[in-house]
């Protein structure tokens, strides 16, 4: 799920030059203000990295837990003796399966417990078990129980405290990043509340971290209103000694808007700059005095489109391995209806007008900045051809109204599971969720752009955790529109989320129940190429990239040009390509002092 990178994926603009910890200066501990930040990602489903699988909890624990292995936030790759991670360095033998990784011995969880191998070893059995959901099993050969699961992971043992061996199953250019996918977490804590029934977890996901390892500890919870944290003192990895903030708080927004002019009033530290807001804080005077950050994302927008019946979820493996048959969407299942989707949608005009042209369209899951990228792939905005591909999937303009719904007539799902369908209308549900305007003004763009052509679409913008998630993981939708950060490394290994290990109703991210096996076959060979020689996986990634772009398990939108801003008189802030807080710890914030 992690991935590798090539090279940079960042365009930057920072006014000023990055810092080092000898150019920070702070009052002292605790003294230097309340990092205020705002969301609109909704409530935290849970504060437990090992069944987390949602932003908002993610934004959460990424506070309260170490990595095994530390990614730069100035190079983006895997180093050792980083901070908040545990290891000192790693080798691997002759045959390239077996990852020795010796970890730091300096390092403890705040009660003072050593942090050591057995805590990773935990986290490890919790998530092979199979007793929680967790989308982190498919890193894993098979699951505790011989299950397959789909990954390359054979075995991770610990010979001692301070050192994990991992054994893959073969030689792999991505699989040493998905040793990172497992998130450590305080053993000695955690066997005293489950042992080893791994399920109770999922009894109480909400379940406040009393033992932590970071800046910040101590979550206090209130639903829908705020999240905070306290400074750490006992952090050892802090930049200046000493964790410069007092405390760490985020707070729900209803939107984007709201977030901005708050920002603006002086009531949080930081902000995303919105889209649509971008074009202020580059002209406007006023806002000219706050820093800016500028970058090209490392992740992209799509719209979902559930190739499986909403109906009926299935897993894409049963117990034994084995492909289990997946009832078709009745709509979506039809690939030339997915296709007339793409030629339907103006992305450009959305592009352009939602978003401010702070965007660069995609039609496959690389982004412009990667070493595989094809840019000549790209979905035609070409309604015509979209209504004659539908009405070779056997959707037709039964009144020569466009703009009415088409109906079935020897359509896909009427011929290959329910004659009874012939007749029924092309009718189909589009979700976001809530708290983003951009979001919403891009479901009714998507709406109105299909209605053209003869879909009856319903769109609602519902709450991220409790309607949301629950039915995209859940496969119980039709169109979804969502982004994924690609998290870093970054690499265009397509395995979390396209194979038949992670279509797991429930937590897996193969929530489109898709397949293809020339797909998997070319991804797997990538993986395993003599020397992980680029130009040769470069090759193979190009066909999947266009089986990608051809098949559209997803609808692929766009990359964001994305801003960050912090308050006029912030200092020590430190942007990097790959992190906007990678300094908090050594933050003066004045947001508090404004309010």
């Amino acid at each position: 799920m992690k991935r590798l990178l090539a090279f940079s994926l960042a365009v930057c603009l920072c006014v000023g030059a990055p810092l080092s910890a000898q150019d920070m200066e702070a009052p002292g501990p605790g003294l230097g203000g309340i990092v205020l930040d705002s969301s609109t990602a909704g409530d935290p489903a849970t504060f437990n990295p090992l069944i987390s699988s949602d932003r908002a909890s993610s934004n959460v624990h990424s506070w309260l837990y170490p990595a095994i292995i530390g990614v730069s936030p100035y190079t983006g790759l895997e180093e050792p003796n980083l901070a908040n991670a545990m290891a000192a360095g790693w080798e691997y033998d002759e045959t390239g399966t077996v990852l020795t990784v010796r970890l730091r011995d300096d390092i403890a969880w705040n009660d003072g417990t050593p942090i050591t191998s057995a805590d990773y070893i935990w986290s490890v059995n919790a998530v092979r078990s199979g007793q929680i959901d967790s989308p982190r099993a498919g890193i894993f050969e098979t699951m505790a129980d011989g299950t397959p699961a789909g990954g390359k992971i054979v075995s991770i043992e610990a010979p001692d405290d301070y050192t994990v061996v991992v054994t893959f199953s073969e030689a792999d250019c991505i699989s040493f990043s998905d040793v990172n996918d497992v998130t450590p977490v305080p053993a000695h804590v955690f066997s005293e509340l489950y042992g080893d029934e791994y399920a109770g977890m999922m009894e109480d996901p909400r379940r406040i971290p009393t033992v932590s390892f970071g800046a910040f500890k101590d979550v206090e919870f209130a639903a829908g209103e705020r999240i905070s944290l306290l400074a750490d003192q006992s952090y050892p990895d802090s930049l200046l000694g000493f964790v410069s903030p007092s405390e760490l708080v985020t707070l729900q927004v209803a939107d984007e808007n709201v977030a901005t002019e708050r920002f603006i009033g002086g009531e949080f530290s930081i902000l995303a700059v919105p889209a649509p807001r971008q074009a202020e804080f580059r002209t406007d005077e006023k806002l000219l005095e706050f820093p800016r950050y500028e970058f090209t994302g490392n992740g992209f927008s799509f719209f979902a489109m559930n190739h499986a019946n909403p109906d009926n979820p299935q897993p894409g493996l049963d117990e034994d391995g084995n492909l289990i048959p997946q009832e078709p969407h009745p709509v979506l299942g039809d690939i030339l209806v997915r296709q007339a989707i793409s030629h339907a949608v103006d992305m450009d005009a959305l592009i352009e007008g939602i978003r401010d042209d702070n965007g660069v369209k995609v039609a496959t899951h690389t982004i412009p900045t990667s070493w595989v990228y094809n840019p000549g792939l790209q979905f035609d905005y070409n309604p015509e051809l979209a209504m004659e591909k539908l009405t070779q999937a056997g959707w037709i303009d039964h009144d020569d109204d466009p703009a009415t719904a088409r109906i079935c007539q020897d359509c896909l799902f009427a011929r290959e599971v329910d004659a009874e369908f012939n007749g029924s209308e092309l009718t189909l549900d589009l979700h976001v969720a809530t708290g983003s305007e951009i979001r919403e003004q891009e479901g009714l763009f998507f709406q109105a752009e299909l209605n053209k052509v003869g879909f009856a679409a319903e769109f609602a913008a519902i709450d991220w955790s409790s309607a949301f998630i629950p039915e995209l993981l859940g496969q119980t939708f039709d169109m979804n529109i969502l982004a994924w950060g690609l998290g870093l490394p970054v690499d265009p290994d397509i395995s979390a989320f396209y194979y038949p290990e992670v279509d797991v109703p429930g937590s897996g991210f193969n929530f489109v129940s898709y397949y293809n096996a020339e797909l998997i076959e070319l991804n797997d060979q990538a993986r395993v190429v003599p020397g992980c020689d680029t130009e040769t996986r470069a090759e193979l990634y190009g066909r999947v990239q266009e089986i990608l772009s051809n098949d559209m398990p997803y609808f692929y939108m766009y990359v964001s040009e994305s801003m960050t801003a912090v308050l006029p008189g912030t200092e020590n802030w430190n942007p990097t390509p790959y992190s906007r807080t990678y300094s908090i710890d050594a933050w003066v914030s004045p947001a508090i002092a404004m309010q």
